[in-house]
């Protein structure tokens, strides 16, 4: 009889970080003290609270241990598991009340205004064991569809939930799923957006490593409502964890007639396979996916006609993504009505966001639909860390808009965010202090887009080149206030006439810190000076002659000469030969040297 069960997370971060040799420590110490009979091992997906991984979470008790070692193993195992002691200095200290008692996980402040749909059981179940995720009432969602409810009956139940695509679009997914349904019978497909190419986004490598069963069936849940045999994922290579445990779960499925011909005595036929991304951010774009998954170049195709209608090989086909498939099973299981319950008016349900860049609490959070912003960075978060202040979030990654401290109390739906200048999103939420320059922000994003446009289109090839080029010019000090006009007018020109919605939103990051931050702007070129201090060009060192004590250190370690001074005087730096590397900076024990 198991009477405790120790759960490692197996999510990218924490394997990164050695979690597989912890998982090895706790069957080999377990085995050693004996309890092999009554303590299970288990391997699960990310728990979310990414920031203090490796995590590994002990049942009965909750007890959440924290940035664990392999070396730290033995002692869980003799203390927690053989004695019953907790190990107090490895627990997340925010559940501890005293020496021997913890408060749940659920009442922390990261997880306490979380609701988990899409992450149900990221965390819980051992993704790799088709036979946990049964536990936890899997397939019964399909099960439910073939035996009790007509095709047209699951597109109604998904229309009426509200739920919309959670790649970015926020397109209603029973619309999508009824503009398919409604194409004549023959070849239909089903296809999962897993090409999650965002900076700083890893939400859907979370789902497919955490609970990879809910994409299948999902997917063959669409297939049966819009007249489907088959479905495809297309899935990043960068994954390798993700698509590791995708083949096992098909694998799975499969044999257990999960999947296949005749699934559940049915009569439905369904199966899925895999298809490997090779990194490019375009194919994230829905026509320039297909394209890829036919083996031809990840071009966008311009549209109308719509995927819906004519899609992969030219049939009708529907596309979503990882976490929008996350959702329908739950929809199915709990009824539209719970989940159209949570969010707000037109965004219904639950958003799954990364949260990452300055904050405590980096992570993966699942929040309703309105939650304030405020509530997800300093509540969920944690806040900004070392007491900086909080100067902006960017939602969207290179397609969304970064948003300053005035919007904090906005909710966050989409209707809200594209009024402030940015989008949903697949869910990326990086956050930015006062150490941050936002010209250089915008810069970054735009390198990115500029570096993934696939060329295709004029707008998108030239035009995104040239907006990065007046960036360029503004860090360095050499542009002119004439050339923020025409950086605008390019952002606008690109918006409407790009062929896809990667190139129409490239401009999205530049508009935003233009309309919000255009004193950045102005500083870089009227004072050629960067006030968040990051544009390299724009710096000038200093040393404060009442700090320094002529120690030469900084000018025995310039790699340029630029520092001068004799022992025990004040030294000077040489701007004029200064390449502002920060060695002088860092080499300082006396906090003489200011950069500006």
């Amino acid at each position: 009889m198991v009477r405790g069960h120790v759960l490692v997370c197996g999510g990218t971060g924490c394997h990164s970080a050695n979690s597989d040799d912890i998982y090895d420590a706790f069957e080999k110490e377990i085995e050693a003290a004996g309890l092999k009979d009554e303590i299970q091992v288990i391997k699960t997906g990310c728990f979310g609270l990414c920031a203090l991984g490796p995590i590994v979470v002990i049942y009965p008790e909750g007890a959440f241990y924290s940035q664990v070692q392999p070396g730290d193993v033995k002692e869980i195992v003799s203390e927690h598991l053989l004695k019953g002691r907790l190990v107090t200095r490895l627990l997340y200290q925010e559940t501890v009340v005293d020496e021997n008692t913890i408060t749940s996980l659920d009442d922390t402040d990261f997880y306490r205004k979380q609701k988990r749909i899409a992450l149900k059981n990221c965390g819980v179940i051992d993704p790799e064991n088709i036979k946990e995720y049964i536990a936890f009432d899997g397939y019964m969602a399909l099960a439910k569809v073939l035996t009790e409810m007509t095709p047209q009956q699951v597109i109604d139940e998904i229309s009426k939930s509200g739920l919309r695509g959670r790649g970015g679009g926020g397109f209603p997914t029973g619309k999508k799923w009824a503009f398919a349904a409604a194409q004549p019978v023959g070849d239909k497909y089903v296809c999962c957006n897993a090409d999650e190419g965002d900076p700083g986004a890893f939400m859907d490598r979370s789902v497919l490593e955490g609970d990879p069963h809910c994409v299948l069936e999902a997917m063959a849940i669409a297939g049966y409502a819009i007249g489907s045999n088959h479905g495809y994922i297309y899935v990043r290579a960068e994954y390798p964890i993700a698509v590791k445990r995708l083949r096992i779960a098909i694998g799975q499925a499969r044999e257990m007639g999960l999947l296949g011909k005749n699934i559940l005595g049915s009569g439905f036929d369904f199966d899925i396979d895999i298809r490997l991304g090779a990194g490019a951010f375009v194919c994230g774009e829905e026509t320039a996916l297909l394209n890829s998954i036919e083996g031809k170049r990840g071009d966008p195709r311009p549209r109308p006609p719509f995927p819906a209608v004519k899609g992969l090989f030219g049939k009708p086909t529907i596309i979503n993504n990882v976490e929008t498939w996350a959702n329908v099973t739950r929809i199915i299981l709990n009824g539209a009505d719970w989940f159209a319950a949570m969010g707000s008016e037109k965004s219904k349900g639950t958003k799954v966001f990364a949260l990452g860049g300055k904050i405590n609490h980096t992570g993966l959070v699942e929040i309703p639909m309105g939650t304030p912003l405020r509530e997800i960075i300093e509540e969920i978060g944690g806040g900004i860390p070392d007491g900086k202040k909080f100067k902006a979030v960017q939602t969207g990654g290179p397609s969304g808009g970064c948003i300053p401290a005035q919007y904090l109390d906005i909710p966050v739906d989409y209707e809200n965010l594209i009024a402030i200048g940015s989008i949903m999103g697949s869910g990326g939420m990086i956050v930015m202090d006062e150490d941050n320059c936002m010209v250089d922000i915008a810069k970054f994003f735009l390198e990115f887009t500029c570096d993934e446009s696939c060329g295709k289109c004029t707008p998108c090839r030239v035009g995104i080149r040239r907006m990065l080029e007046i960036l360029e010019k503004i860090t360095s000090g050499q542009a002119k206030m004439e050339d923020l006009d025409t950086l605008e007018n390019l952002c606008y020109f690109i918006k409407e006439n790009a062929l896809c919605g990667l190139g129409q939103t490239a401009p999205n990051p530049v508009l935003s810190t233009l309309r919000y931050f255009r004193d950045e702007y102005e500083a870089h070129i009227v004072e050629k000076r960067c006030p968040a201090g990051v544009c390299k060009k724009l710096l000038t060192y200093s040393i404060d002659p009442e700090k320094c004590k002529g120690c030469t250190l900084c000018a025995r370690n310039c790699p340029v000469d630029a520092i001068v001074g004799e022992v025990k005087k004040v030294h000077v730096i040489d701007n004029n030969k200064c390449i502002k590397c920060g060695t002088c900076m860092s080499n300082c024990k006396f906090d003489a040297i200011t950069r500006k």
